[in-house]
C-alpha cells in the first residue's frame, strides 16, 4: 500500500491507496474501528461514455475529512468487494455530482442505483441551491475545484487539470489518458484521494450556508429526488436504430459538401472563417453591423438566421429575400454538427444493446432548468424529424410524448396573478386568441395574433423590443408598438414586474422562487427578474410532476425529459391510456391557475410527431 500525506487548510491528510489483498484486509480493520457514519465517495474511470462496452471502472475511494482509501475495482474481486461493503453499509455517502457515480456504481455491479441513492447527499446540488452563478457571473460555480478552493482551502489543486498535465508525461492524451494511466501514477492516486477528501469537508460548509440562507430542507429533498429519477431515464436509455442513423450520417456529410460548395461558388472557402464570410456578405450588398469583442463582424448563427430570413426554429419568417449565401454557411454547419453531435454520437456511444443513454443534467441552468448532453437532444428543433428518427421503440411498443400547454404564460399569469389573464386560462381560452383580442380588437389577423403570441412570450422571457426585432425580423417600432399594447392589455403583468424589480434591489438582488428556490441578479439587469423566475418556477411544475409520476409508479415508461416534456414508451395496445395517465398526473394548479397538458401517440419512433415521411417509416 501506497501512503500519502498532503496539507488541506494547514493540516496534513491521509491517502491510501491499495494495491495488494493484504492491503484490502488493513482497510476493513479501518473501517471496523472507526464505523463512520458518512463518507465522501467518489469513482475514476475510463471515460464518460459509462454505457459503452468499452467503458471501464477503475477505482473506487471513499473517506472522511482527514483520511481516504483508493480502492483499484479494476485490480480483482477482493477489491471489488471492499467497494461493495463501503458503499452497501456506509449510513451516509457524501458525492459531488452523484448521478454519474451512482450510475457507474450501478452499471458495474458494485450497487443497485435504487439500494444507494437514499443515503446520497450530493454537494453539487447543495452548491446549486446556495448559489447557481457561475465564477464569471459573480458565483462561485458548482464544480469541485472553486468550491474546494472558496470553502475549504485556497490552494486546493484542480486535480481534472493536474491529470492533465501528467498524462502528458505519459504519452497519452485528455481523451485516452483517464483510461491509460497506470494505476500506480502518484498524481493519480493522490488526487483520487484529494476528491474525497475535499467533499468531505465541503458538505458542512455547504449545510452551514443553506442553514443560513433559509433553503428549505424540502427543496434539497426534492432535487435529490428528481436525481434518481433522472438517473434511472438515462439507465433505461433509447433504442438506437443502428442501419438508420448509419445512413444518416453519411446523408449529412453529403449535405455539409454540398452546401460548402454552394458556399464557395460565393467565394467563401472556408465556412469558418469569419473574414472570408464576411467579406463575401458586404460584396453581395449586405450591412454588417454587429462586431465581436475584437471589434471583427459578427456572422455568427444569430446573424446567419436574420439575413437567410429564417426563424430560431429555421422556419421561414418571410419579411425579407432570403441571402443564398447565409442559407448556404448555415445549413452546411448544421449538417456537420448534426453529423459529428448526434448521428456519430450516438453510434459511437452506444451500449451493447444499441440503446443510447443521453444525460440528463436537473439543474443545468442558472435558473435549474434541465438540459441534456451526449447527445444534446433538448437543442434539437421543435419542427425536424431526421435526427429523432433515429430513435425508435421496441418491437411491440410505441412512442408518447405528454408536454405542459402553454407553461410559460400560464406561470407568468400564476405568478403575476394578471386577473383577466388568469380567467381565460381557467375558461380554456385560447390565450394568443384572447390577447389579440385585447391588443387589435375582434377582427385581429393572422399577423396580429402573431404578434400578441411573440409579446405574451417575450415579456415572461423579458425580451425588449430590439431582441424581439431581431428575433422576428420585424421592426423595432412595430416590437415597441406590440409590447405596449400588450402592457395595455395585461396591467397587472406589468405592475408585478415592476414590484419584483424592487424587491430584488432592497434584497441584495435576490429573489425567491415559490419552491424557495434563491436566485442572484445582476445589479444592472434586473429586468431579468421576470425571466429567471418564470423559467424557474415552470421547471419547478415538471420537476414535481415527475416527482408525482414516480410515486404512481409511471417513471418507468419515460425515456427523456425534455423542458416541458416528457418522452417515453409503452405497450402499442397500452399506449393511448398510458400517455393519458401520464397527462393527467403532469396536470396541475399553480395559485389557482390550471396547467394544462397534452398528450400524443407517435408510434414506433419518436420523429412519428414531427412530420415523418412515410418513406421514412420504421418498418415492421
Amino acid at each position: 500500500m501506497r501512503t500519502y500525506t498532503h496539507p488541506v487548510a494547514g493540516e496534513l491528510v491521509t491517502i491510501h491507496a491499495l494495491e495488494t489483498e493484504a492491503d484490502v484486509a488493513t482497510a476493513r480493520a479501518w473501517l471496523t474501528r472507526v464505523q463512520p457514519r458518512s463518507l465522501a465517495l467518489d469513482t475514476e474511470t475510463s471515460g464518460l461514455d459509462t454505457f459503452s462496452p468499452r467503458h471501464r471502472l477503475r477505482t473506487v475511494q471513499y473517506g472522511t475529512a482527514d483520511t481516504a482509501w483508493v480502492v483499484p475495482v479494476e485490480r480483482g474481486p477482493a477489491f471489488s468487494e471492499l467497494a461493495r461493503t463501503v458503499v452497501a453499509r456506509c449510513p451516509e455517502l457524501v458525492i459531488h455530482n452523484a448521478s454519474f457515480d451512482l450510475l457507474v456504481l450501478d452499471r458495474h455491479g458494485i450497487a443497485a442505483l435504487d439500494d444507494v441513492w437514499e443515503r446520497v447527499v450530493d454537494t453539487k446540488i447543495l452548491a446549486h441551491l446556495r448559489d447557481s452563478r457561475q465564477d464569471f457571473e459573480g458565483g462561485v460555480g458548482v464544480s469541485l475545484k472553486p468550491l474546494s478552493a472558496w470553502f475549504v482551502d485556497p490552494s486546493a489543486p484542480d486535480t481534472q487539470a493536474g491529470l492533465t498535465a501528467v498524462f502528458r508525461s505519459h504519452g497519452l492524451t485528455k481523451a485516452d489518458g483517464f483510461a491509460r494511466i497506470p494505476y500506480q501514477d502518484t498524481t493519480y492516486q493522490r488526487y483520487a484521494g484529494l476528491d474525497v477528501i475535499y467533499t468531505a469537508r465541503l458538505r458542512p460548509c455547504l449545510d452551514r450556508e443553506l442553514a443560513a440562507l433559509a433553503i428549505p430542507p424540502t427543496l434539497v429533498e426534492y432535487e435529490h429526488r428528481l436525481m434518481a429519477i433522472c438517473a434511472r431515464m438515462e439507465r433505461a436509455g433509447m433504442l438506437l436504430d443502428v442501419p438508420y442513423t448509419q445512413g444518416l450520417a453519411d446523408r449529412l456529410a453529403d449535405q455539409a459538401a454540398e452546401h460548402g460548395a454552394r458556399a464557395a461558388r460565393y467565394g467563401v472557402d472556408n465556412i469558418n472563417s469569419t473574414r472570408q464570410v464576411a467579406a463575401a456578405l458586404a460584396a453581395m450588398g449586405e450591412t454588417l453591423t454587429e462586431t465581436t469583442a475584437s471589434g471583427a463582424l459578427k456572422v455568427d448563427k444569430g446573424v446567419l438566421l436574420d439575413l437567410a430570413d429564417l426563424d430560431g426554429q429555421w422556419q421561414p419568417r418571410g419579411t425579407r429575400r432570403g441571402n443564398p449565401l447565409a442559407h448556404a454557411i448555415l445549413h452546411a454547419k448544421r449538417a456537420a454538427k448534426w453529423r459529428q453531435s448526434y448521428a456519430l454520437a450516438m453510434l459511437d456511444n452506444r451500449d451493447a444493446a444499441d440503446r443510447i443513454h443521453p444525460k440528463i443534467n436537473t439543474l443545468g441552468a442558472k435558473t435549474a432548468r434541465a438540459s441534456v448532453s451526449d447527445p444534446p437532444l433538448q437543442q434539437l428543433p421543435s419542427k425536424g424529424w431526421e435526427i429523432r428518427r433515429c430513435v425508435v421503440a421496441e418491437p411491440g411498443r410505441s412512442y408518447f410524448s405528454v408536454d405542459q400547454s402553454s407553461v410559460e404564460l400560464v406561470v407568468l399569469a400564476a405568478l403575476s396573478q394578471e386577473p383577466r389573464m388568469c380567467q381565460a386560462i381557467r375558461d380554456g381560452r385560447n390565450l394568443h386568441d384572447f390577447t389579440a383580442t385585447l391588443m387589435f380588437g375582434e377582427n385581429f389577423t393572422k399577423h396580429e395574433r402573431a404578434l400578441a403570441k411573440i409579446a405574451g412570450l417575450g415579456t415572461s422571457y423579458q425580451g425588449g423590443a430590439a431582441t424581439l426585432a431581431k428575433q422576428t425580423g420585424q421592426p423595432v417600432e412595430l416590437m415597441r408598438d406590440t409590447l405596449a399594447r400588450y402592457a395595455r392589455a395585461y396591467p397587472g403583468v406589468k405592475r408585478w414586474a415592476q414590484g419584483l424589480q424592487r424587491h430584488a434591489l432592497a434584497n441584495g438582488c435576490e429573489i425567491r422562487t415559490p419552491s424557495g428556490r434563491r436566485l442572484v441578479l445582476d445589479r444592472d439587469k434586473l429586468y431579468k427578474a421576470v425571466a429567471y423566475i418564470c423559467q424557474s418556477t415552470a421547471r419547478d411544475t415538471m420537476g414535481q410532476a415527475l416527482l408525482d409520476l414516480q410515486d404512481k409508479g409511471l417513471t418507468q415508461y419515460l425515456t427523456l425529459w425534455v423542458h416541458d416534456e416528457v418522452l417515453g414508451t409503452a405497450p402499442e395496445r397500452e399506449a393511448a391510456e398510458v400517455a393519458a395517465e401520464v397527462a393527467e398526473t403532469v396536470r396541475m394548479t399553480l395559485f389557482g391557475v390550471p396547467i394544462d397538458t397534452d398528450a400524443e401517440v407517435y408510434g414506433r419512433t419518436w420523429a412519428g410527431g414531427y412530420g415523418l415521411p412515410d418513406q421514412w417509416a420504421v418498418a415492421a
